[in-house]
C-alpha cells in the first residue's frame, strides 16, 4: 500500500528537481554554510530534575523530546547518534546523555521513518522493553528489528496509556527508508493528553489545512511543538517542511497556547544557515505583536515545566 497526504497527494521527486537542488542551479541558491561548529543555545542537563517526576518537556535536539506526563517517561523521535547514516554530522551533542535519561522509558513514539526521526542505533540502545507507537505500515519493520511491543496507528487512532491518551494525527509529508519503500508507511504527529494538559508534536510537515482540523478535533492544545528549520530552497522544500512563516501560520490555525520551536540547530539538512530559523521566528513574533510568554525557543538540553514555569532560565536571545 502507498500512503497519501491529507489532500490525497504523494510527494514526488523528479530527477531534474533533485539535480537542480544538489547543483544549486536555481534562483534561490545560497552561499554554502557550515554543517557543524555553529553556536546554538545549549544547556547542561544533569537529569536531577527529571528524577523527581512532574510534568516536563526536555529538548534533546532536532525533533527529539523527552516528555514526562502523568508519571510516564515518553520519548518522541529519539535520535542520540553522532551522525545520520554517517553522512550528516551532529552540530552539538544530544541535550540528554544516556546516563541522564530517566528510567524506565515507558513509551517511544515515532512520527515517520526518515533517519533524522527514526534512528535504529538509538532504538537498539533503548531496547525492547518500551512500547513503540508507530505509523501504519511500520509494524513488521519494528518486529524484525527486535522490538516486540509495537502498536501501529493510523490518523486519528487513539490509545490509552496509564493516565495518558495518545492520538496520531495527520501531517503533510512522505516516507522512505530504502530504495523501494516510498510511502509504504504513513507519517504524522502525536497529541498527548494527561493531567489536564495537551501536547502536540507535529513531526515533519509542510503547511496544510489539517492544522485547523487537529485543533478542532483534539481540543485546546497547551504546547505545540512545531518545526521551524530545514526549509530552503522553498521551491523544493515547501511541499515537505515548514519555514518559520508557515510554522507561525500553523500555530494560529491550531489555536494553541504556547509555541515550542524544534527541528533546527542539530543537523544541517538544507540550504539555510543552521542558526537562522529562530532569528526569523523571533522577528515574526515581534512584528505580529505576540506575547513573549507564548513563545518558547528552548536550548538543547533545556527542561520546561508543563505547569508553565521554566525549570531552568531561558537562554539569552540569539
Amino acid at each position: 500500500m502507498r500512503y497519501t497526504n491529507h489532500d490525497g497527494t504523494q510527494r514526488s521527486f523528479p530527477l531534474p528537481h533533485i539535480l537542480r537542488r544538489q547543483t544549486g542551479w536555481h534562483a534561490e541558491r545560497q552561499p554554502r554554510t557550515p554543517r557543524t561548529g555553529i553556536a546554538v543555545p545549549v544547556m547542561h542537563n544533569d537529569g536531577a530534575v527529571l528524577r523527581h517526576g512532574g510534568n516536563t518537556l526536555t529538548w534533546i535536539g532536532h525533533a527529539s523530546f523527552l516528555l514526562q506526563l502523568s508519571g510516564m517517561n515518553m520519548l518522541i523521535d529519539p535520535v542520540m547518534s553522532p551522525n545520520l547514516g554517517g553522512i550528516y554530522p551532529r552540530n552539538v551533542p544530544p541535550g540528554l546523555s544516556w546516563s541522564t535519561l530517566p528510567k524506565p522509558i515507558d513509551v517511544v513514539m515515532i512520527t515517520h521513518n526518515h533517519r533524522d526521526h527514526l534512528d535504529l542505533p538509538t532504538l537498539k540502545r533503548l531496547g525492547s522493553a518500551p512500547l513503540y507507537l508507530v505509523p501504519l505500515g511500520m509494524r513488521n519493520w519494528f518486529l524484525k528489528a527486535g522490538f516486540p511491543y509495537v502498536e501501529e496507528m493510523g490518523w486519528w487512532d487513539q490509545i490509552s496509556l496509564g493516565q495518558c491518551n495518545v492520538t496520531f494525527v495527520p501531517a503533510q509529508h512522505w516516507s522512505r527508508r530504502g530504495l523501494m519503500d516510498m510511502n509504504t508507511s504513513w507519517w504524522g504527529g502525536f497529541v498527548v493528553e494527561g493531567d489536564n494538559l495537551r501536547i502536540y508534536h507535529a513531526g515533519d510537515t509542510a503547511w496544510f489545512d489539517g492544522f485547523q482540523t487537529i485543533g478542532e478535533r483534539c481540543g485546546n492544545i497547551d504546547f505545540a511543538l512545531l518545526p521551524i528549520g530545514a526549509y530552503a530552497p522553498r521551491w523544493f522544500m515547501r511541499h515537505q517542511h515548514m519555514d518559520p512563516d508557515d510554522a507561525f501560520k500553523a500555530f494560529q490555525a491550531l489555536g494553541a497556547e504556547v509555541f515550542v520551536a524544534m527541528h533546527w540547530g542539530t543537523f544541517k539538512l538544507t540550504d539555510e544557515p543552521l542558526g537562522e530559523p529562530p532569528i526569523r521566528l523571533r522577528d515574526l513574533w515581534h512584528r505580529n505583536h505576540m506575547s513573549p510568554s507564548r513563545l518558547s525557543i528552548p536550548a538543547i538540553g533545556q527542561t520546561l515545566s508543563l505547569a508553565g514555569e521554566l525549570l531552568q532560565p531561558l537562554y539569552a536571545a540569539l
